[in-house]
């Protein structure tokens, strides 16, 4: 690789040999392409993250979302019984599938899984403490509590137009998901419980997109690459069920005493 003192100027390098001396490289060994022909690059792959982060999201969006819509239940007595699950799947869970994707270099699934992440382990905790008597149960529903949402809403809708230059799954998932922090903003801040309720029903759709999501990237996963369900790619050939989009780099025997996805 390159020393650090090395600096590219047009198309030459020019090079500090440490005693304050300077020499111009032209064409040649000395190039750009020179130094780019001679050097490697040794990755160590991983899972892609975001299959365990959009099962933790999904997961925990589902179940709370689908109370807020009144599908089942009330807030006060079905709240505490979710958070737990909510706190562990849709935060912990989450925030490490955020963590990781830092190594995966996925600005995207960085931002948005430790946003989420940091939600949900946030709701959690407030859940609970209201549960135990700690705090009162109408911080779930006031105007603050509101404000959480507006901060959610904008972060995430950065993150739909983002994903917009990887895939139209992803896109729907947090397209939908900032469209319903939007509702649930404007329903806790305004009073507006048919709005909460709408914010319910569309964080209900957006948790079922996370699910074909990451079912979608997970049977990718563990075929090797190829597609069984479409996620929505540019490259038409990646959304064609039993077609691979492109050949994995890969040492072709293998890692010794290792498969694919350990």
């Amino acid at each position: 690789m390159r020393p650090k003192n090395d600096q590219i100027a047009g198309d030459q390098v020019v090079t500090g040999d440490g005693a304050g001396s300077t020499r111009y490289l032209g064409a040649g060994q000395d190039s750009t392409e020179g130094w780019t022909d001679r050097s490697r690059i040794v990755l160590t792959p991983i899972a892609a993250p975001s299959i365990l982060g959009l099962f933790g999201f999904a997961g925990a969006t589902f179940m709370v979302a689908s109370l807020l819509a009144g599908w089942w239940g009330s807030p006060e007595t079905a709240a505490p019984v979710i958070a737990p699950f909510a706190l562990f799947f849709g935060g912990v869970a989450q925030l490490l599938a955020g963590m990781w994707s830092y190594r995966a270099r996925d600005a995207v699934a960085t931002a948005m899984h430790g946003t989420w992440g940091a939600f949900w382990l946030a709701w959690g905790l407030l859940v609970l403490l209201t549960a135990g008597s700690i705090l009162p149960t109408s911080v779930l529903t006031s105007r603050a509590f509101g404000f959480w949402f507006i901060v959610l809403a904008v972060v995430t809708t950065f993150g739909a137009l983002a994903a917009l230059a990887d895939n139209l799954a992803l896109f729907t998932v947090l397209g939908l998901l900032a469209a319903g922090s939007g509702l649930l903003a404007a329903g806790f801040v305004g009073g507006i419980h048919e709005l909460v309720s709408a914010g319910g029903w569309v964080l209900v759709a957006s948790a079922a997109a996370a699910f074909y999501t990451a079912g979608a990237m997970m049977l990718a996963g563990a075929t090797g690459g190829r597609t069984i369900l479409p996620l929505g790619k540019y490259n038409a050939a990646a959304n064609i069920p039993g077609r691979r989009a492109m050949e994995p780099v890969s040492y072709p025997a293998g890692l010794p005493g290792a498969r694919v996805g350990q």
